[in-house]
């Protein structure tokens, strides 16, 4: 097994329980961590052996670019996505991060972590 990892995807995205972060949203980060066999690419050295990165992070992209009230909808439609999408993929763990969250108080970021594994 190995493990591919892309840190710090950075969108403007919609999410949240409030009217008004439907309307202006807010900056979020995302950390997508995916566990899958690399050993056929590592010797072959073909992007068609591996999970390619620029797919994970396309559906991030896309995941983030749709409404969500909370984050562990959004992060569980990713990570629900890629294992529907790349068969090779055995686990999937995303962490979705609001950056300055409106909670009423000086907080840089909340971060919520989910994780699915195939079945």
């Amino acid at each position: 097994m190995g493990v591919i990892k892309l840190k710090n995807i950075r969108t403007f995205s919609y999410h949240g329980c409030l009217i008004e972060e439907g309307k202006i949203g807010s900056d979020y980060t995302v950390d997508l961590k995916i566990k899958t066999n690399l050993q056929k690419s590592a010797e072959t050295d073909h992007l068609l052996d591996t999970v390619d990165y620029v797919h994970l992070n396309k559906i991030v992209a896309e995941e983030m670019a749709i409404r969500s009230h909370l984050l562990e909808h959004v992060a569980k439609r990713i990570n629900i996505r890629v294992l529907a999408e790349i068969e090779t993929v055995e686990k999937t763990t995303v962490w979705v991060s609001k950056i300055n969250p409106p909670i009423g108080g000086d907080v840089e970021s909340v971060t919520i972590k989910m994780t699915e594994i195939r079945k």
